[in-house]
C-alpha cells in the first residue's frame, strides 16, 4: 500500500545506492539524509515525517557525542614516532644515571579478563604477567578459580575506565601502564627499555598507532602504554561527561580504544607509534606465527630480515599453546656459544615467581 500512497521508483533506487556505497561518517551521512527527504514529494507526509524525526535524532546524537571546540583542534600536533635509545646513547650515560632509569622504569599492568576467557587468563598469569612490577586483572565479573579486581561491569568502554581509575588510584610510585587484552604477549624488557629515556611526568599515549577518519589511536589488541601523566590527564577528562562520557550516546557503539584516544585527544594526549630504527612495529596486534607466514609469501629470499623486530614488546591474537611457546623462546632457549652484551638489565620484581 505505501507504494501506492508514495511512489517514487528513482528516488528510491538513488537512495538504496547511497546507503550501500557510502564511505563517509559523522556530517555527510545527515546531510545525504535530509536530501533524501526533500526529494520526497509533499504528498508523502507519513513517509517524510519519519524519516526526518530519524535525522533530528541522528543530529541530536552527534551533537552529544562530539565537542567542536578548538581547545581540541590537533593542526599544531605533529604525528612522531618513539624509539629506544641506541647503544651509543645509553653509553653517553653515566652509571648512575643509567640506575635511576631502570629504577624509574616500572610497569603497572592492567589485563582485562573474563570468565569466558579463563583459560587465556590462567596462561598470562603463568606466563608473561610475572614479568611486570605489578600484574593486576581486571573482569567483567567475578570468577571463583582466578583472583582479579571485579568490576561488576558489562559494558566495555565503562569496564576499561574503571579499571585505569583503579589503577590510577593504586599504583603507589609505579609510572608506567601497559593495557593488555588476554589473547596479547608481552615481553616488558623490551617495553621497559623502550621508554627507558621517556619521563613519566610528560603525557605518552603509545603501542601500535593507526588512523580512523581524523582521530589517530593505538590498537587495544597490540596493548597501550600510558605515562602517569597521560593517565592523570585522562582521570580529569573522566568527569567531563561532555567529552568524555562513561556511556555512549550514539547510534552506533565505538571500540573503547577509539573511546579512549578521543578522551586523551580532548586532554591534549596524543597516540604515538612505537617502533625500532627500522621502521617495524614493536606492537603488533598479529601473532608471530601469522607474521612469519607473512614474510614468507613477501619476503621469501629474506623471512626473518623481512618479519619481525628484534625487540619486540607485543604479539596480538595468540593462543595459550603459542603463549607457553613464547615464553620458552624469549626466556630460556639459548645458543650455546653466543654470549649477548647487552648494556643494561631489567630484573623481574624481587621475590617473583617467573622464567
Amino acid at each position: 500500500m505505501l507504494g501506492d500512497v508514495c511512489s517514487h521508483s528513482k528516488q528510491d533506487s538513488w537512495l538504496n545506492k547511497d546507503w550501500k556505497d557510502r564511505r563517509t561518517t559523522g556530517g555527510t551521512t545527515v546531510v545525504t539524509l535530509l536530501v533524501s527527504a526533500i526529494m520526497l514529494s509533499d504528498g508523502c507526509s507519513f513517509m517524510k515525517g519519519m524519516l526526518l524525526g530519524g535525522v533530528f535524532c541522528l543530529v541530536l546524537s552527534f551533537l552529544g557525542s562530539f565537542n567542536f571546540s578548538s581547545e581540541s583542534s590537533t593542526e599544531d600536533h605533529h604525528h612522531h614516532h618513539i624509539y629506544a635509545p641506541t647503544k651509543d646513547e645509553l653509553k653517553r650515560l653515566s652509571d648512575s644515571r643509567v640506575e635511576e632509569l631502570k629504577n624509574q622504569v616500572r610497569v603497572y599492568c592492567i589485563i582485562m579478563v573474563q570468565p569466558k576467557t579463563l583459560v587465556y587468563w590462567a596462561t598470562v598469569l603463568d606466563t608473561w604477567s610475572k614479568h611486570c612490577d605489578n600484574a593486576v586483572f581486571y573482569t567483567s565479573e567475578s570468577s571463583k578459580a582466578l583472583e582479579a579486581v571485579d568490576l561488576n561491569e558489562k559494558d566495555d568502554w565503562a569496564r576499561l575506565r574503571k579499571a585505569l581509575i583503579h589503577a590510577y588510584e593504586n599504583a603507589g610510585d609505579l609510572r608506567w601502564f601497559f593495557v593488555a587484552q588476554p589473547t596479547t604477549f608481552a615481553i616488558i624488557e623490551n617495553l621497559k627499555y623502550l621508554i627507558l629515556a621517556k619521563d613519566p611526568n610528560e603525557p605518552f599515549y603509545l603501542g601500535n598507532a593507526v588512523k580512523s577518519g581524523e582521530l589517530e589511536y593505538v590498537e587495544y589488541s597490540s596493548g597501550i602504554v600510558l605515562s602517569y601523566e597521560a593517565l592523570k590527564r585522562l582521570m580529569t577528562m573522566f568527569k567531563d561527561e561532555g567529552q568524555c562520557p562513561e556511556r555512549t550516546h550514539t547510534l552506533w557503539k565505538m571500540g573503547e580504544d577509539k573511546q579512549l584516544a578521543l578522551c586523551l585527544k580532548y586532554a591534549g594526549v596524543f597516540a604515538e607509534n612505537g617502533e625500532d630504527r627500522h621502521g617495524k612495529g614493536l606492537f603488533n596486534k598479529q601473532n608471530v606465527v601469522n607474521m612469519i607466514k607473512q614474510s614468507m609469501q613477501d619476503n621469501p629470499t629474506d623471512v626473518v630480515e623481512g618479519c619481525c623486530p628484534d625487540m619486540a614488546v607485543t604479539y596480538g591474537g595468540m593462543s595459550p599453546n603459542q603463549m607457553h611457546v613464547m615464553m620458552f623462546g624469549v626466556y630460556r632457549l639459548r645458543p650455546y656459544g653466543h654470549d649477548f652484551h647487552d648494556w643494561l638489565t631489567f630484573y623481574p620484581p624481587k621475590d617473583s615467581d617467573n622464567d
